[in-house]
């Protein structure tokens, strides 16, 4: 057995960088509309983690620019890069995920991804560390 990891799983962890990048800029992105025209989403009333949308951008944005920072950190292949990857993949899900009511089919979409996401930084994400 070779101690050379597969480039499968390599391209995996690159993918799963390359993702936390875009969720991170998707995330700020949303976050700078909901600050600068908050008009543009629809009330939503009694549902429980209700927010002034300009709290959503805030909390969209910081989470955006950490997800992004993380996602370039990944290349460098280090194992505090991967878990906070996979810890920031979960705190975009769960933020989004409560976010649901603004953009329903988005917000699936971004939760998809992070899911992805975690999966390649668990199952493949300790391959990149092995490249000489």
């Amino acid at each position: 057995m070779s101690d050379r990891p597969s480039s499968w799983a390599l391209g995996f962890t690159a993918f799963a960088a390359w993702m936390l990048i875009l969720i991170g800029t998707f995330h700020a992105i949303d976050g700078l509309s909901a600050i600068f025209k908050d008009e543009i989403f629809l009330p939503v009333q009694g549902y429980l983690f209700k927010f002034d949308t300009t709290t959503w951008g805030w909390i969209h944005l910081v989470v955006g620019i950490v997800i992004v920072l993380a996602g370039l950190g990944l290349f460098s292949g280090a194992v505090w890069a991967r878990t906070i990857g996979v810890i920031l993949a979960a705190v975009s899900a769960i933020a989004t995920f409560a976010y649901l009511p603004w953009y329903p089919i988005w917000s699936i979409v971004i939760i998809t991804l992070d899911v992805i996401v975690i999966w390649a930084l668990t199952a493949h994400g300790r391959d990149i560390t092995r490249v000489d």
